[in-house]
């Protein structure tokens, strides 16, 4: 108990939900790219990426959100804080980070910089952030240039392979940030010359509002920011109130100009003042005197610090923005003091959160796992209508016309949500989402159960129960994953609680993931006949065809994966049920409706006898999609892929005590089993008891489940050295090719980036490693073992005679998905590929990036670069390596094991 009090990271969150103390006020809810998204679209086009580009970012002020490098905000995104730097040779100041557009790039959009989310509490109590910034000009032609001229079999060319970080000449700039309150905040510049001259570096910290002045008809009145004194500026704000004052450590020159777009230089346009957004950079780097404000005033203001920093040496800026009056002695000592208890503290958070039986490499890993998790919150501001009926337009719009989204006209975002990351998907994705809950869910329950509430409140789900997938095509198909995490989180969360679980939290996700599964029911099975054609279903290309397009056969797609995800549905609705079932008994009748349900779908899998176009293939021993065409008949589309594993994610392991406790139940379950018995010799038997008398329900019966495996488990097909590919290595000499009319189709194993330009080019389901479906086939593998215990084994790798338990093997997957990012005997990260840099040099051996997916055969890292959203997912896979044990396990079950695996005092 003792440490339990010690933990103040703890009491603040203590403080948050019991008592509303704001420590979540303030947080780094700004986005890292708002230039080129759907929201700041205005073209008659659609294409966001092209209408609203980085050079424009500059001298356009944004209307749905803002962007900034290291950057703070408060919850409403009203005032923000973010740094500047120049480095005197760049083109223009570097405000906001660079990529790549979808245009641009061979494989898609891509950030070309290097930044790294350190550390951060769940109540951003302490923050800690790194970037790396060249002290030669920042090449932005050349990466365009070069990477326009590759085709997409060439990788990518880097910001590395520039040679801009060359002979170490560059800076780190570390940006910590300490709050003493809730609403004062510590803020730490830290720059550190790590080349081998003195150099000299402009730092700017910005402080500015979001603009809600020029637009959206009547607002209140415009914010300001002024000049106090020679150390310190205030903000003030009709809601914030005149209360927010930023510090500076030293006597230093403050720069002023308006957060209002340069009409001039975007649309040849006068200006209406002389001050505009590009104001400071014009000043810093043209000289010009004239682009900011003498009279010190102005919604967006820096303090322009020019700093010589010798060879190997460090310059430090201290900084404070605050609601209350502070004097001199706020800084220096009592400054450092207040910083390093903060970060004293965090340590105290995460010590009791990694186990203490992992490596220093391993908690480095999960650390800045969860560090990144905590970075991508964003505020997210997309209320639909208003943006559809926008009538006060820039002057390259003369009247709007658009077609993406108007469906949703009733979602109205305005929340702090989890992001995949903040530069490429500068916005939510659904399913992303539930699967950081998960991992959110060990360092802030309280965020990871308001995520899913937020994701299926009126505000968001669809009045006709669909959840919005991503802010690009809101009526995109996500897989139905939001009630695996439910269940998920709540079992933790039922833990720590010592037991006692959040039932009004339960309950009410029940019912809105009810109509969520009425929506699939009633919209993704054409025929009736259980069987889903869920669309992409987030798998991009890994198809033949576009999944999320129609058909060049006409006809429909009975997929395997989209039928198992609705049969994982079921399972978890089910296990719900009965959750709720034990204190309501109005839930038995649904826990026999998901029961029944999940046996309709799971049969229908392998009908037995019916035309031959069921979902398995008795020959092959897989489960594949079928092709229906409009004439009746139908096809196998025999690709080996991730499709064909996801019927193992429907599995569920139940104590014999549920029936005990639940008579109803159990006196329906064994009717309708009776009834259905002449259905259940392809799928697993519900009557046959297992380890400890208990339960399994899955369409994958003993027979089955092995000869799956033995793909699966086979390194010439899907077991890589690190996971499991998302496509079979099958295909590397054997193609699929499909031919309709003169048109050719094929599918490849491509280990690396996509080689078609399907869904922007840059994400790839032909054969990489993906994070969250290998962490469900893990979870799955360790359910089974709970059932199927010691006695069955698998031979893993397929071919090697040895002889595993599905507990081994999961352990082995997991071990091979870590072993991405740790160090091997070479001292290498399998995620950093042959980058030299990242392998060798101590000031970025120890960085990790969380890529979007990883090269099916060596590792590395591919893809977004700071996906840490569900790629986070490894520190899970950490703690759960230290933590569960197989005999608990056994004595058990798997869910009161791992749910209480998250829990330590």
């Amino acid at each position: 108990m003792e440490a339990a009090k010690r933990n103040v990271e703890k009491l603040r969150l203590q403080e948050a939900r019991e008592q509303n103390i704001l420590w979540r006020k303030w947080g780094p809810y700004l986005s890292e790219r708002q230039w080129g998204t759907v929201r700041e679209d205005y073209s008659q086009a659609g294409n966001a990426w092209d209408y609203f580009s980085h050079d424009q970012s500059r001298s356009r002020a944004y209307r749905w959100g803002e962007d900034g490098l290291a950057g703070i905000c408060d919850d409403r995104q009203q005032l923000c804080f973010a740094i500047a730097l120049w480095n005197g040779v760049d083109p223009i100041l570097k405000e906001r980070l660079f990529g790549l557009t979808n245009s641009e790039g061979n494989h898609g959009e891509d950030v070309k910089e290097y930044y790294f989310y350190l550390d951060s509490t769940p109540t951003h109590s302490y923050m800690k952030y790194l970037y790396k910034y060249p002290q030669l000009a920042y090449p932005y032609a050349d990466l365009v240039n070069t990477n326009r001229r590759r085709h997409r079999l060439e990788w990518e060319y880097e910001l590395l392979d520039t040679g801009v970080f060359d002979d170490n000449r560059y800076f780190d700039v570390f940006v910590e940030y300490a709050k003493a309150s809730p609403e004062e905040i510590l803020i730490k510049i830290s720059i550190w010359n790590r080349g081998p001259q003195t150099a000299s570096l402009h730092i700017l910290p910005t402080l500015w509002f979001r603009n809600t002045w020029s637009w959206f008809g009547k607002q209140p009145p415009k914010p300001f920011i002024k000049q106090l004194n020679d150390q310190t500026i205030a903000a003030s704000h009709s809601e914030l109130g005149e209360r927010y004052l930023l510090y500076c450590d030293r006597t230093i020159p403050f720069l002023f100009t308006e957060n209002e777009t340069n009409r001039e230089r975007i649309f040849n346009l006068p200006n209406q003042s002389p001050y505009v957004k590009d104001g400071i950079n014009n000043y810093v780097v043209h000289g010009k005197h004239e682009a900011v404000n003498p009279e010190k005033i102005g919604t967006k203001a820096a303090a322009h610090y020019l700093l010589e920093i010798p060879a190997n040496g460090v310059e430090e800026i201290q900084l404070c923005l605050s609601n209350r009056l502070l004097d001199a002695a706020s800084f220096g000592d009592k400054f450092e003091a207040m910083l390093q208890t903060r970060s004293s503290e965090a340590d105290e958070f995460y010590n009791a959160i990694i186990p203490v039986n992992v490596s220093e490499d391993e908690r480095n890993v999960m650390r800045q796992a969860l560090a990144g998790m905590l970075w991508t919150k964003q505020f997210y501001y997309y209320p639909v209508y208003d943006w559809l009926k926008d009538e006060i337009l820039p002057p390259d719009c003369q009247q709007r016309y658009p077609s993406r989204n108007k469906e949703w006209f009733h979602l109205e975002s305005a929340d702090i949500l989890s992001m995949p990351d903040k530069w490429e998907y500068p916005w939510f994705a659904a399913w992303d989402l539930a699967f950081h809950c998960g991992v959110l869910a060990l360092v802030d329950i309280d965020f990871a159960k308001d995520q899913l509430r937020l994701m299926t409140n009126q505000v968001y789900l669809h009045p006709n129960g669909q959840i919005p997938a991503y802010e690009w095509n809101f009526s995109d198909v996500n897989p139905p994953v939001h009630c695996t995490a439910t269940w998920q989180v709540y079992l933790i969360d039922k833990a720590m609680r010592g037991g006692v679980g959040d039932r009004l939290f339960l309950e009410s996700m029940f019912h809105k993931l009810l109509m969520n599964f009425t929506w699939w029911v009633n919209r993704k099975d054409a025929h009736g006949n259980n069987i889903f054609e869920g669309g992409f279903l987030g798998l991009d290309n890994i198809g033949v065809f576009d999944r999320s397009a129609p058909l060049p056969t006409g006809g429909t797609l009975e997929q395997a994966d989209g039928t198992s995800w609705m049969a994982m549905f079921c399972l978890d609705m089910l296990a719900i049920a009965l959750e709720l079932a034990l204190l309501n008994p109005a839930y038995e009748e649904l826990a026999c409706k998901f029961y029944e349900h999940f046996m309709y779908i799971a049969a229908a899998m392998d009908r037995i006898g019916e035309n031959e176009d069921e979902l398995w293939d008795e020959e092959d021993g897989f489960f594949y999609d079928v092709l229906c065409f409009p004439n009746g008949s139908s096809r196998r589309i025999k690709v080996r892929s991730m499709v064909g594993l996801i019927p193992l994610f429907a599995s569920a392991v139940f104590d014999t005590d549920v029936l005990e406790k639940l008579p109803t139940f159990r006196k329906r379950i064994t009717y309708f089993t009776q009834k259905f018995a002449p259905h259940l010799h392809n799928i697993s038997n519900p009557a046959q008891p297992g380890v400890a008398g208990r339960r399994l329900l899955s369409p994958v019966n003993q027979e089955k489940l092995r000869r799956i495996l033995e793909k699966m488990l086979d390194e010439s097909e899907f077991l890589s050295d690190y996971g499991i590919r998302a496509l079979s290595r099958y295909h590397k000499d054997n193609p699929y090719i499909f031919t309709v009319g003169s048109n050719v189709y094929r599918v490849d194993y491509e280990p690396a980036e996509s080689s078609t330009g399907l869904f922007g080019g840059n994400s790839n389901w032909r054969g990489p490693i993906w994070m969250p479906v290998n962490a469900l086939l893990i979870q799955s593998l360790r359910k089974m073992y709970s059932y199927y215990g010691d006695d069955f084994k698998v031979e893993c790798p397929t071919g090697s005679g040895n002889q595993m338990t599905l507990w081994e093997v999961a352990n082995e997957i997991s071990n091979r998905l870590t072993k991405i990012f740790l160090r091997d005997q070479q001292n290498r990260r399998a995620v950093y590929g042959h980058t030299k840099k990242f392998q060798n040099d101590l000031h970025w051996k120890d960085l990790i990036l969380f890529y979007e997916y990883f090269h099916g055969d060596n590792g590395a890292g591919i893809g977004a670069s700071h996906q840490t959203g569900w790629t986070g997912i490894v520190a899970r896979l950490i703690q759960a390596n230290a933590n569960l044990n197989p005999q608990d396990v056994l004595e058990k079950g798997f869910l009161s094991v791992s749910s209480s695996s998250f829990v330590r005092s």
